[in-house]
C-alpha cells in the first residue's frame, strides 16, 4: 500500500511538508530550550555576585567577569537568531560569486572568497556544496555557485549580497603596484515547492555540456551538466554537481526558480524605494565592503561602518562582525 502511494505526486508534497514542520518545529524547540538555559545562567552569575560582595574573593570575581562575558555572547547570539524571522530566512542559501572586469586579478580575488564564505560555513556548521563551478584561465575562478545548507543559512548570508573591493599589491604584476579588484556576491534562499512561479517550458533554453571542475573533480565523460536560460529576463542558472543529468536539471530548475523570486522580490522594493522618494543604488557601482591589504590592513563594511584591522582572520572565515552588525542594521531601520 505504501509503495501505491509513493507513486502519487501528493504524497511527496505531504511529505515535504511535514518535513518542514518538523524541522520548523525542532528549531523553536531549541530556541525554548537556549531561553531557559539563559534564565538559568543569569540566575547562577546573580549569586554568584552576591558572594563576590560579601567575600570580595579575587578568584571570584575573576570567574564571575569569564562567565558574564559568555553570557553576553550568548544573549547577542540569541536575539539574533530571533531576529532571523523573514518568511525564508530559515532555509539553505544559494551563494554566486562573478567576478568583475581585471582577468586574473578578478579572477583570483574571486577563489579568495569562495574560500572564506567555505570557511564560514564551517564555522556556523553549515554544509556546503559546490553546485557550479568555472576555473579561471590562469588563477582563481571566473563563476562559481555554492548550495549552503543549514539552519538560517540564508537568513545570515543574506548579509553578503552585493560587491566586495579588494586593494592589494598585486601578485600577479612583476612591477609590483597596487590594484582594485570586484567581485559580485549573490545570495538566493534555496526553495523546494513552497513558491508558485510559473515557468512556461517554452520560455527555456536547455543546454547540456560536459562537467568540469577546479583540480579535475567532477569531470565526467558525458555531458551531464546542465545550463538553463529564462529567455524573457535573461537569466541564465548552471549545474554539474551530479553525475545525472536529469538530477542536474532538477536542481537548475530549483535555482531558476530561485532566481526569478528573488527579481520579484527586488522590483517590489524598488518601487517601494521610489514611492518612498529613497536613493538606491543598483548594479555594479553598489559596493558594501571594501578589503585593504594595501598600503594598511583593513576591512570595512560600508553599510554599517563596521571595521576589523585583522584582515587574515576575515579571510579566514569570521565574519559573524559583519553579518550581525548588518543584521541588526536593517531591524532598527524597519
Amino acid at each position: 500500500m505504501l509503495e501505491d502511494d509513493m507513486l502519487h505526486p501528493d504524497f511527496w508534497n505531504d511529505q515535504q511538508a511535514a518535513q518542514t514542520v518538523i524541522s520548523e518545529s525542532n528549531a523553536l524547540k531549541d530556541q525554548v530550550h537556549e531561553f531557559h538555559k539563559l534564565v538559568e545562567a543569569f540566575e547562577n552569575l546573580e549569586l554568584t555576585y552576591e558572594l563576590v560582595k560579601e567575600e570580595d574573593d579575587a578568584e571570584l570575581r575573576a570567574e564571575l567577569e569569564e562567565e558574564l562575558s559568555e553570557l553576553v555572547d550568548r544573549l547577542s547570539q540569541f536575539e539574533l537568531n530571533l531576529l532571523l524571522s523573514g518568511p525564508y530566512d530559515k532555509n539553505n542559501a544559494i551563494l554566486e560569486l562573478h567576478p568583475g572586469a581585471g582577468g586574473t586579478e578578478s579572477q583570483d580575488w574571486g577563489s579568495m572568497l569562495l574560500r572564506m564564505y567555505t570557511r564560514y560555513a564551517e564555522k556556523k556548521g553549515f554544509k556546503v556544496e559546490t553546485l557550479d563551478y568555472l576555473p579561471g584561465d590562469e588563477a582563481g575562478i571566473k563563476s562559481v555557485t555554492l548550495a549552503i545548507k543549514g539552519h538560517n543559512a540564508y537568513g545570515y548570508l543574506k548579509a553578503e549580497k552585493g560587491v566586495h573591493r579588494l586593494v592589494r599589491i598585486s601578485p600577479f604584476d612583476s612591477s609590483g603596484r597596487r590594484h582594485t579588484s570586484f567581485v559580485s556576491c549573490d545570495v538566493m534562499p534555496e526553495f523546494n515547492d513552497e513558491i508558485e512561479i510559473e515557468v512556461r517550458t517554452e520560455d527555456l533554453k536547455i543546454d547540456t555540456y560536459r562537467a568540469s571542475g577546479a583540480g579535475g573533480q567532477h569531470i565526467n565523460t558525458t555531458d551531464s551538466a546542465v545550463r538553463i536560460t529564462h529567455i524573457p529576463t535573461g537569466v541564465v542558472v548552471s549545474c554539474q554537481t551530479e553525475r545525472s543529468q536529469i538530477k542536474n536539471r532538477e536542481t537548475a530548475m530549483k535555482m531558476l526558480k530561485a532566481k526569478l523570486y528573488q527579481r520579484k522580490i527586488e522590483e517590489q522594493e524598488e518601487k517601494l524605494a521610489e514611492i518612498r522618494g529613497e536613493q538606491k543604488e543598483i548594479g555594479w557601482g553598489s559596493q558594501i565592503r571594501s578589503y585593504v591589504f594595501h598600503p594598511y590592513s583593513m576591512v570595512k563594511d560600508h553599510r554599517t561602518n563596521t571595521e576589523v584591522g585583522n584582515t587574515q582572520s576575515v579571510m579566514d572565515g569570521d565574519l559573524d562582525i559583519f553579518v550581525n552588525a548588518y543584521l541588526r542594521s536593517k531591524i532598527n531601520k524597519g
